[in-house]
């Protein structure tokens, strides 16, 4: 089957976009740490319900939002969905392996698959790269999948099933990379995140 043009683009897009190293690594085996204003435990389920301004952070992992539900499965991994409050969105951020860049974006719901190691952005989905506090790049769409482990993030612009285009897009915003003859001191960048062109069978 061809594959569409918008396709090839975005592939394209994901590619200009990507900065040369992974997420930071150690983040994975770091303890979850979580304040909000109220909290419900269940045992049985080993589920846990922050409500109330939620701050999670995982080593540079940091994530707000108005509710955080959070379950760990017998091995010890933690699985966590963040909703914002009505008419606002939920926010992720996170450190780049050996450089002073950080990944952060925002959506009306964040899943953070800590087995996958796996951030998920949904619905009015956005995500950044920051050169130490300064923008690098931008990419906005339907729902946006940064995966740590394989290095690959994908960007759903939500067209309707069976069209090309239609109202769902993909907008991005794309920064020349830093020319090493003029920042000798940089370090030297890591493997950059590889492509998709679809989202797999996580659809939402």
């Amino acid at each position: 089957m061809t594959t569409p043009l918008p396709k090839l683009l975005l592939c394209a897009v994901c590619a200009l976009f990507a900065a040369g190293a992974s997420a930071e690594k150690a983040d994975r085996n770091k303890p979850m740490n979580i304040e909000s204003d109220a909290l419900r435990y269940d045992d049985l389920q080993q589920v846990s319900v922050f409500t109330g301004s939620v701050v999670l952070t995982k080593g540079t992992i940091v994530i707000r939002g108005a509710r955080v539900d959070v379950k760990q499965d017998p091995e010890g991994y933690q699985f966590g969905v963040v909703t914002a409050e009505p008419g606002k969105r939920a926010f992720f951020r996170q450190k780049r392996e050996g450089v002073d860049e950080y990944i952060e974006g925002e959506g009306e719901t964040i899943e953070y698959d800590g087995r996958a190691d796996i951030v998920k952005f949904i619905k009015k989905a956005e995500m950044r790269r920051l050169r130490g506090a300064t923008l690098a790049d931008e990419t906005t769409g339907d729902i946006i999948v940064y995966n740590n482990n394989t290095d690959v993030f994908t960007v759903d612009g939500g067209a309707p099933k069976g069209t090309v285009g239609g109202r769902g897009r993909v907008r991005a915003m794309l920064t020349p990379k830093q020319d090493k003859t003029t920042t000798p001191e940089t370090p030297e960048p890591g493997p950059a995140l590889r492509t998709t062109t679809t989202l797999g069978g996580d659809k939402k």
